[in-house]
């Protein structure tokens, strides 16, 4: 079933709080945060980011890291954004490893 706009601006309100209690909780001399209503720019100490942005037309998440981008649809049945390839990439574990190489320190939500 298609998200319509209000549950997808829900489940992404719900899903940046989460993200950014965990990144307000970080060292910002290892992980500097900038966020929008619509993005999460996540820049290490080396310079290098993570971009974790809204794709409302499509209303899907997309995360650039790691010289990749990768675009996450809501899964209501498992109730996870899952990578829209089939690779079995769920977002949060996704960031997380993203971040824990920026960062050079493990990393979780």
């Amino acid at each position: 079933m298609a998200l319509d706009d209000a549950t997808y601006d829900r489940l992404v309100s719900r899903t940046f709080r989460r993200m950014m209690d965990a990144l307000d909780a970080a060292d910002p001399d290892v992980l500097e945060t900038d966020a929008t209503a619509d993005m999460i720019t996540v820049t290490s100490a080396r310079g290098e980011k993570c971009i974790i942005n809204t794709q409302r037309a499509v209303h899907q998440i997309w995360v650039a890291g790691l010289s990749q981008g990768i675009h996450f649809d809501w899964d209501a049945g498992s109730e996870r954004w899952v990578d829209d390839k089939g690779q079995g990439l769920e977002l949060f574990a996704h960031v997380e490893h993203v971040l824990s190489d920026l960062s050079g320190a493990p990393f979780s939500f």
